[in-house]
């Protein structure tokens, strides 16, 4: 069976923290990147940089005190740039962001750590700038499955090419993900086929001192809806992810006492760019006691 779960450091790869993208097995429609901006052992600035190619991209800060962003678009001589205002920390609400269309080169510079959502794009879209005031951010579900979303990469908000990108925080004790629900067969406006990656960071919940001695951690949960095999149970940190080829998925759960943080990005091969899904039908009941 293929792997679809990787923990902190697996998936590390040409100085970033973390790589998702066409290079792993089974994998073709999204990507994340991950990164510490920072300083270097010999006291230069670490940065990044990104050539042109037929990949779209969102990007924040995940943590720390900004960073900036210089594209050069295609056909321009001349670089772009644009300050992200940062945030403590993931789970103390949306930072700035900055959407960038295929055939752009970037260079990222700051303090702290940077995120990428990607995806190989079929047409070029307008860069935007997203100020952290700006994003969308709601509630979803009820009592223990209440969770907050911050919709910056939906088509409602976002005019982008193919994916479909939000950040959801799940509270200490509470289950993101219910019912369990799948995206793996393009029924028009009934299901649509999306990949998607979760990305993960844990801490101990706001409000609490955090103890010398603690492991912040939550779990996820994947299983098969027809013939094509995932089985994922696992225990989650900051760093993890998991991928979901197809199949249903859900909960993601906040273990009592750590909140949970998850990037979420999803693409597919659909003619349209939408968020279609469909319950397990064993426990599709739930929502309707919202």
């Amino acid at each position: 069976m293929t792997n679809w779960f990787y923990k902190n450091g697996e998936l590390a790869r040409d100085g970033w923290d973390c790589v998702v993208d066409g290079g792993l097995p089974g994998w073709q429609h999204t990507g994340v990147k991950v990164g510490t901006l920072g300083s270097n052992a010999d006291g230069s600035a670490r940065h990044f940089h990104i050539a042109a190619d037929d990949v779209e991209r969102i990007i924040f800060p995940l943590e720390g005190a900004g960073l900036t962003v210089e594209y050069r678009l295609v056909g321009e001589s001349s670089f772009q740039s644009q300050f992200l205002n940062g945030r403590e920390s993931v789970f103390h609400g949306p930072s700035d962001l900055i959407y960038l269309p295929l055939e752009t080169e970037i260079r990222i510079s700051g303090e702290g750590r940077v995120c990428i959502g990607e995806a190989p794009a079929r047409e070029s879209k307008p860069v935007r700038f997203i100020a952290k005031d700006e994003v969308p951010v709601f509630i979803r579900g009820a009592g223990p499955s209440t969770r907050q979303v911050h919709n910056f990469g939906v088509p409602e908000f976002l005019d982008a090419s193919r994916f479909i990108v939000v950040e959801v925080i799940v509270p200490a004790g509470n289950w993101s993900g219910i019912p369990p629900h799948k995206h793996d067969t393009y029924i028009p406006g009934v299901e649509s086929n999306l990949e998607e990656i979760y990305y993960f960071e844990t801490a101990v919940a706001r409000g609490f001192e955090v103890p010398v001695a603690h492991d912040a951690v939550g779990l996820v949960r994947a299983y098969a809806s027809d013939e094509r095999e995932i089985d994922i149970t696992s225990e989650v940190r900051s760093g993890d992810v998991a991928l979901i080829p197809h199949g249903w998925h859900g909960p993601a759960m906040a273990q009592p006492g750590y909140d949970l943080y998850f990037l979420n990005v999803m693409a597919g091969p659909d003619p349209d760019r939408s968020w279609n899904i469909t319950d397990d039908p064993n426990h599709a009941w739930v929502r309707q006691t919202w």
